[in-house]
């Protein structure tokens, strides 16, 4: 089943949900890639859940918790509109989704890839709708972020956080880049410690390598713990 809406110039398609009572997972897309995010899920048997795909987004200013400059000479700055977007994610997005769902979910769960894996950890510091995260290839290189997630409170502590890296993202020369499995298993560690369920799952290639399936795995994995 898919069922599409708009709002505020996104696209917002719901895959699956089979039945009422299904987990909702709100995934933030890089492009168009939610139906083969969702199919990798139904290929590798993820439990019933719905898949509420959120497109054309501007990606650099509603991905980013605050505004930074460019990381590479060519690269394309952040504007950091993460809080802005995720008051319509929670106040617009959430409500519409569920009512289309018959109003019923047994929980609301984020997952993201890339700088969209991190606005989704990013998220639990300023609401307490998503009790599971799955972020995939999280773009945690993000300058300061690492310290902001340790230094702050979150609105209330999930169930269980999922990690994932391409074991080759860090083997660059960008200065920016290198850190990012470093601090990816910093986090990981330091949620950990303090008695959320994570995992750390390293994958095999670069950033670009599998992403679908790597989604799909991260999503799996929150669904069953």
């Amino acid at each position: 089943m898919t069922n599409e809406f708009y709002s505020n110039g996104k696209t917002i398609t719901i895959f699956g949900a089979e039945h009422r009572d299904a987990p909702v997972v709100l995934f933030n897309a890089v492009m168009n890639e939610g139906e083969k995010v969702y199919s990798a899920c139904q290929a590798i048997q993820s439990p019933s859940f719905a898949l509420a795909v959120i497109s054309r987004l501007d990606w650099n200013k509603d991905m980013s918790p605050w505004a930074i400059p460019p990381i590479s000479k060519d690269g394309t700055p952040c504007q950091g509109g993460a809080k802005e977007y995720l008051d319509f994610l929670v106040n617009t997005v959430v409500p519409e989704v569920d009512k289309r769902l018959d109003g019923r979910c047994a929980y609301h769960a984020i997952a993201g890839y890339s700088l969209a894996g991190l606005f989704a950890v990013f998220a639990l510091y300023k609401t307490g709708i998503f009790s599971k995260v799955a972020s995939a290839s999280g773009s945690f290189w993000f300058p300061d972020f690492v310290n902001f997630a340790v230094q702050s409170k979150m609105v209330q502590t999930p169930d269980c956080i999922y990690f994932s890296l391409g074991d080759r993202e860090a083997k660059t020369s960008n200065s920016f880049l290198k850190t990012v499995e470093v601090n990816t298993k910093k986090l990981e560690a330091f949620y950990r410690g303090n008695g959320i369920d994570t995992i750390y799952v390293s994958n095999e290639g670069n950033h670009f390598k599998n992403a679908n399936l790597r989604m799909a795995q991260g999503i799996k994995w929150i669904l069953e713990n």
